[in-house]
């Protein structure tokens, strides 16, 4: 239950209007100054975690996680504050848009007590584990595809972590958000500072000694029986957790209590590709299993090195293993030989991946060289214009292949699977590939200079920044894009309601993201209402281009009464109102009347977007009443 809490600093039961302690009128807490709790989230051996608006930030929802170990003495507190710290000071380096930002560390009073605070993001959206028991409602579980899907969107995220050091120890279901945002899963509750607080709980009381952080079942037996972590470690909880998606079954239901076997196919039926990869990557001896994430995507994109199931039980002791008699790695000639057999396969698979590189770049051939006595002098000059234009606009030469290579291939399915030849009977086929090429040139000529000189580099990390530059104008995301949006899907109609952000099409959508937002910061795209001297109502009015879009704040109070009226051709524009706190008044709606009840103070967002071919003109009319 959450709590609330009176000036005095008296604890009581959430919804209580006074003080039963001391009969003070209630309010919602405001931490460091900035942090209005909501509700409390959970409560753990290190303290509460609360649900809570980031007053500074429009009042963006956040979490916080508070530590407040039950110690006494001086010299205790200031050793687990230390330590909470350190690890913090881990947990804030993880810059990945897949796992919640940690934004800072406070210190503030609650009930008389002094405490710390972590804050950091919330993500919207169910844990896996909610997920699993709607389906369960229903008598359904997660289908291989959604499993391997899923698998293929974390591995990254653990890759990521691994590679600087840090250790997940607490993946389940429960830890696992699905981002209502984007429909990506959000890895959440790091055990760094849980397992800091158990190692110091444990340092105060004998009777907590030995706590180990994972749980039962998810975590592999040298985790929970010594404390160790590895990296494989994280890869064993996964695949646990993905055969509870799975089967609907905990571990315990999976696992033969004699032989500590997994036993997994007695309730699911997987592809043999995945079955021998959840194999190794619950193979109960460490070694045994896969040494990294990126070895397990490597093993999932590459059959070939799909991991053969072993012959003996996972759980055999090490000595019934005996490795085939061949050179021995202790003799001095054995090692030189046992080196330069291990490197001819990998200069091989080098070569293998240079030549492969080498037919993918050069596919459909905007870079070959002018000299290839199969072509005409009038491919070769069309070629060679391409490849200068793209150069000219800054375009990533890589990119642009694949950017057209997609649409070539869709646009002619017939062709897909084979690289055009260089022969005579290709030419038709080089031709249609370069005139996409030549149309994809005019329309990336369109952007920014230096929005067109990062595609094929934008990632979901360079989206989170441009928001942050939006946020700081008094602007949601949504309104962001509104307007990316706008301008997208007037370029691209047939990609609404696509998953395409991933895809190279993707790119443009994060270009016209920067652009949108450098208008937004110049003001070019940006304009605060204001009202006269002694004046209730105003209006704007501008003319749109196709896709275009402009935004307008206004700083309003609760409870006052506003009309807002658009007047724009039938259709031609689309408007969208929202609250400081994001509620939808109106989105993207061809509604030119809305008159309400303000229910919040704070900056109110009014978005209009062009939905014409042609140049629109509107007018906008804002009134606002007591």
């Amino acid at each position: 239950m959450s709590s609330a809490y009176c000036p005095n600093g008296h604890e009581n039961p959430s919804g209580s209007r006074f003080c039963l302690h001391c009969g003070a009128p209630l309010s919602s807490p405001i931490l460091g100054d900035r942090y209005r709790v909501d509700r409390e989230l959970g409560r753990g051996g290190f303290g509460r975690t609360y649900l809570a608006q980031d007053t500074n930030r429009f009042d963006e929802l956040c979490v916080l996680k508070e530590f407040a170990p039950q110690a006494s003495g001086t010299q205790a507190l200031d050793k687990a504050r230390e330590l909470f710290e350190r690890e913090a000071g881990i947990l804030y380096q993880l810059q990945h848009p897949q796992i919640p930002r940690f934004r800072e560390m406070f210190r503030d009073r609650v009930a008389g007590e002094s405490k710390l605070f972590l804050v950091q993001d919330y993500i919207e959206g169910p844990t896996y584990r909610q997920l699993l028991w709607e389906r369960q409602q229903q008598g359904q579980t997660f289908s291989e595809a959604e499993v391997r899907r899923l698998l293929e969107q974390i591995l990254p995220i653990l890759a990521y972590i691994h590679d600087r050091g840090v250790v997940h120890r607490d993946i389940s279901p429960e830890n696992i958000i699905h981002r209502h945002a984007d429909n990506f899963p959000v890895l959440i509750d790091f055990g760094g500072v849980k397992e800091m607080a158990a190692r110091f709980a444990s340092q105060l009381s004998p009777e907590t000694a030995g706590t180990r952080l994972g749980k039962m079942g998810y975590a592999p037996d040298e985790q929970m029986q010594t404390g160790r972590v590895y990296s494989h470690s994280d890869l064993y909880a996964l695949a646990a957790t993905l055969l509870v998606l799975l089967t609907g079954k905990e571990p315990h239901d999976l696992i033969d209590p004699q032989m500590l076997e997994w036993k997994w196919r007695d309730r699911v039926q997987l592809s043999p590709q995945l079955g021998a990869i959840f194999d190794r990557m619950l193979a109960r001896h460490p070694g045994d299993r896969f040494p990294s994430a990126q070895a397990v995507l490597d093993a999932l994109n590459d059959p070939q090195k799909t991991p053969v199931p072993p012959t003996v039980p996972t759980v055999a002791p090490p000595s019934t293993f005996r490795p085939r008699r061949a050179i021995s790695a202790s003799q001095p000639w054995g090692k030189v030989v046992a080196i330069v057999l291990s490197i001819v396969p990998i200069v091989g698979v080098i070569w293998g991946l240079v030549n492969i590189v080498g037919q993918v770049s050069d596919r459909n051939s905007i870079e070959t060289p002018t000299n290839r006595s199969n072509y005409s002098r009038d491919e070769q000059q069309r070629k060679t214009e391409i490849r200068d234009r793209r150069q000219e606009l800054g375009i990533d030469r890589k990119f642009f292949i694949q950017l057209v290579d997609r649409d070539f291939y869709q646009t002619y399915p017939e062709q897909q699977g084979r690289t055009l030849s260089t022969t005579k009977e290709d030419e038709i086929w080089r031709q249609r590939w370069d005139e996409m090429a030549e149309k994809w040139l005019d329309r990336l000529s369109e952007l920014s200079p230096s929005s067109r000189q990062q595609l094929g580099s934008y990632t979901r990390s360079d989206l989170n920044d441009l928001k942050n530059r939006v946020n700081q104008l008094n602007l949601s995301s949504r309104a962001l894009n509104d307007l990316n949006d706008a301008r997208f899907f007037d370029w691209f109609p047939q990609q609404e309601g696509q998953n395409f952000i991933d895809e190279p099409i993707g790119q443009i959508w994060y270009a016209i993201a920067h652009e949108n937002v450098d208008r937004l910061e110049s003001g070019s795209a940006l304009e605060t209402i204001q009202f006269g001297s002694g004046e209730t109502s105003t209006a704007m009015s501008d003319t749109l281009e196709p896709g275009g879009g402009k935004a307008y704040i206004a700083d309003l109070e609760r409870g006052q009464f506003a009309e807002v009226y658009l007047d724009a051709d039938t259709d031609a524009i689309l408007l969208s109102v929202y609250t400081p706190k994001g509620q939808v008044l109106l989105a993207d709606s061809t509604q030119n009347t809305l008159s309400v009840n303000l229910p919040e103070s704070g900056y109110y967002e009014f978005i209009v977007v062009a939905n014409s071919n042609s140049p629109a003109f509107y007018r906008l009319e804002l009134a606002v009443k007591p």
